[in-house]
């Protein structure tokens, strides 16, 4: 039995889906082929992806597909309830509430996991850590798995390199048509929407520190100097340090750039980012906030003990008064600000990149006998099918190698 929190709601959720539907034209085309064929039929798919409008888009997909899906969400304050209620209505399995508990969202992770599904599909992790610690003996079911962030798949390595994973992940996050636009154009663009949504506060001449450049950060940058900042990059990657500095901004390492911003975005997957060391340097009415997967990028646990008094400044902002009388802003608990704070990427973003999960889940259907435990690069020819078939829907043709110019590069 599904577990969310009002199925009155469902007529609200519809509205978004059908809208997130109407702009996602890329995995319209893939539901048709689906239909079809009926890649998944007969399997358990267990999903955990920021459960909104396109997320719910990508689950009916996969049941056209002949799934059957368990989904919850990968994040407590990224749940929109309505949409969870208009999949329940629709007759699936759902188990996910906006603001759940530690322990309920582990136990909704748990009751997606326990009906023994045949392929996952992750945001994040933490779908395939729960296989691993509290189900192991479902593993023996899972054909495969699809990763969709940074995060997980930095988890899923170490998994790997410890001979820990016990059966395929294909590497979406990593797929050209993920990350290229999704974490570049889409993280750019729903960072500052939930930001500005939530302080209503102007981006332009502010400074703005950026701590991370890889494509999220580009993407986040880029946006940030569009509207006027000045941007500063933190980096622990000497070429991507580089890079940044070739592209313009300012390279500094935190405990410089600490004292300088008035808006943080963290955006590393990495932990204590923005520390205890660096919160009495920063400036009286500093704005901290996150895009990276999990809440320990800005150190949310440690601000809260260093400080003498904490309020709500605004919903979804909370003050932290420190020990020196300043005063320093955290939206969404240090949860993503683009889905804690707004409703995510761009649906057109969201297009692609949930193109990419689709057909990787149809390509372990098919060739669920030859994969091996272990991590998996999705194929060329699934970004490639994927990219011609977002290009028919703009309207853009390109060129096509000759025979001569085939032979002349020795394809």
């Amino acid at each position: 039995m599904s577990h969310i929190a009002d199925i009155t709601l469902a007529p609200s959720g519809e509205k978004k889906i059908r809208w997130a539907a109407d702009h996602m034209p890329v995995l319209a085309s893939i539901a048709e082929d689906f239909r079809k064929e009926r890649p998944l039929e007969g399997l358990k798919v267990a999903l955990s992806v920021h459960l909104e409008a396109k997320t719910a888009w990508l689950c009916r997909v996969m049941e056209m597909a002949g799934a059957e899906m368990f989904v919850t969400g990968s994040n407590p304050l990224s749940t929109q309830d309505d949409v969870a209620a208009a999949l329940v209505s629709g007759g699936m399995e759902v188990f996910a509430h906006h603001g759940a508990s530690p322990e309920e969202y582990e136990a909704d992770i748990d009751s997606v996991l326990a009906p023994g599904p045949n392929i996952i599909i992750d945001d994040g992790g933490d779908l395939v850590h729960g296989m691993h610690t509290r189900f192991p003996g479902l593993i023996e079911g899972v054909l495969g798995g699809c990763e969709e962030t940074t995060t997980g798949i930095l988890r899923l390595q170490a998994m790997a390199r410890a001979g820990e994973l016990k059966f395929p992940m294909m590497l979406v996050n990593d797929a050209d048509c993920k990350h290229l636009f999704d974490n570049r154009y889409g993280t750019g663009q729903s960072v500052w929407d939930g930001i500005m949504r939530t302080t209503n506060l102007i981006v332009a001449g502010k400074q703005v520190v950026v701590s991370g450049y890889g494509w999220c950060g580009k993407g986040v940058a880029m946006r940030a100097r569009g509207m006027g900042a000045r941007v500063i990059v933190t980096e622990i990657d000497p070429v991507k340090a580089i890079e940044a500095h070739m592209d313009g901004y300012t390279v500094l390492p935190m405990s410089e750039a600490a004292r300088l911003g008035d808006i943080f975005v963290t955006v590393t997957g990495c932990s204590n980012v923005v520390g205890p060391e660096h919160f009495p340097l920063l400036k009286d009415g500093a704005i901290l906030s996150n895009a990276g997967h999990f809440d320990v990028e800005v150190n949310a646990a440690a601000l809260r003990e260093m400080a003498v008094d904490r309020f709500e400044a605004r919903h979804n902002i909370e003050g932290f008064v420190l020990p020196n009388g300043r005063t320093v802003y955290l939206l969404a608990e240090g949860r993503l600000v683009n889905l804690a704070s707004g409703d995510g990427h761009p649906a057109e973003i969201m297009d692609m990149s949930f193109a990419v999960q689709a057909m990787c889940a149809r390509y372990i259907a098919r060739h669920r006998d030859e994969l091996k435990p272990g991590v998996i690069r999705v194929p060329a020819e699934i970004d490639e099918s994927i990219a011609r078939k977002k290009l028919e829907t703009l309207g853009i043709s390109i060129d096509a190698l000759t025979e001569e110019q085939i032979a002349y590069l020795g394809i």
